[in-house]
């Protein structure tokens, strides 16, 4: 991985682990497993991340139940194929476990990547101005994460006017919320989402190898 793929996806997180992690992939005799944290916000509110950590950073650190991690890493997105459809799943990928340090921000991203999907800006009931972005972030071995984002107020406003294969970075923080999805019929299941929350934008020139990127065809829901 270069330089530029290790700087293009910058995630930090501290928070509380509330789930046993559990064993659910290798890669080269590399075991992985999944856990999640809660990470507090400003408010009494918590946001419960999905994060996946190796089995060589279990060995040196006790991530379980109740116990308080700060951890870095990346914001990563998969595909996982459900019937004819792909499903865009979320991760915080765990690169390193630091000591605890209660000075730094309890959730912080920031990444660089290409607008990979027209803006959808709309405004609330309430009047509050909202666009939503798919940035593509790109990362080592020709592979991509397809981060959804969130924009408010004049950050709203600006990125609703840029284009497909726009070049941005964003910073903020990785929030998580419950919706109600509907499955017709009368049915309906309750589903969390994951996206960033942007506070900062910061419009980059546009890459001259932008066709080169793939562009995201997983679904959001």
């Amino acid at each position: 991985m270069n330089y530029e793929q290790m700087n293009n996806n910058k995630l930090q997180l501290v928070g509380t682990v509330v789930k046993e992690p559990i064993y659910t992939h290798e890669v080269f005799g590399e075991g992985f497993y999944e856990t999640v944290v809660a990470v507090p916000r400003l408010s009494e509110q918590k946001d419960f991340i999905p994060i996946t950590i190796s089995d060589r950073l279990l060995v040196r650190h006790e991530v379980q139940v109740g116990n308080k991690i700060n951890l870095v890493g990346q914001f990563r997105s998969y595909n996982k194929i459900e019937g004819e459809k792909s499903k865009l799943l979320l991760t915080a990928f765990v690169r390193d476990l630091l000591p605890m340090d209660e000075t730094v921000t309890p959730n912080s991203i920031e990444i660089t990547g290409y607008i990979c999907k027209p803006p959808i800006y709309r405004t609330t009931p309430f009047k509050r101005e909202i666009c939503d972005v798919l940035i593509a972030v790109n990362r080592a071995y020709n592979k991509s994460d397809y981060i959804p984002c969130i924009m408010w107020g004049r950050n709203a406003r600006f990125v609703q006017n840029m284009k497909v294969g726009d070049k941005l970075t964003v910073v903020g923080r990785i929030q998580s919320r419950t919706y109600v999805k509907n499955l017709g019929e009368d049915k309906s299941e309750e589903r969390v989402a994951y996206e960033v929350s942007v506070s900062k934008i910061n419009p980059l020139d546009r890459d001259d190898n932008i066709d080169n990127m793939e562009i995201a065809s997983a679904e959001i829901d």
